[in-house]
């Protein structure tokens, strides 16, 4: 049975590829489903792959291969947070070494234009100013600089 809610992520034909790619590098994620076009359609043929269902770290996902009409942008992300700095890395280097771009303050884009927040829960503490707002301040400074979030550099910054 599927969810009530799923989000729809539109790809250029990769969705499968995606898909798979998130299996093998999020925790709690699979691939579904492949649904096949029953008849040709604007950007694909019959028997082309239509829609992928899948799930990315317990969200479910429709990825619909529906041309390059629609492209992703930054007020759309997945946020995941991570418990240390290995699992930081390594979800960090797996999107932005398997044709990703880096970004800003722990985002980073997968190669099919997909933007991921790789949060360490670390971070999420240092800003939320349970060890006073000086210390708040100083770790979202500290951040602000970073691309991939140093989680030795947020908690020396709390430390001040």
């Amino acid at each position: 049975m599927s969810p009530k809610n799923t989000i729809c992520l539109w790809y250029t034909g990769e969705a499968l590829q995606a898909a798979q790619f998130y299996a093998k590098t999020f925790p709690d994620s699979h691939v579904g489903a492949v649904h096949h076009a029953p008849g040709d359609y604007p950007d694909g043929k019959q028997g082309d792959v239509l829609l992928v269902e899948f799930t990315v770290a317990g969200v479910a996902c429709i990825g619909l291969n529906g041309g390059p009409h629609f492209t992703h942008n930054e007020s759309f992300s997945f946020q995941i947070a991570t418990d240390d700095q290995e699992e930081t890395d390594r979800l960090w280097n797996a999107i932005v070494g398997n044709g990703g771009q880096e970004s800003a303050c722990g985002w980073c884009k997968d190669r099919w234009g997909i933007s991921w927040q790789i949060t360490p829960r670390a971070l999420m503490q240092a800003v939320s100013g349970a060890r006073g707002a000086a210390a708040a301040q100083r770790a979202y400074a500290a951040m602000m600089d970073m691309r991939k979030i140093d989680i030795a550099a947020i908690e020396a910054a709390v430390r001040g």
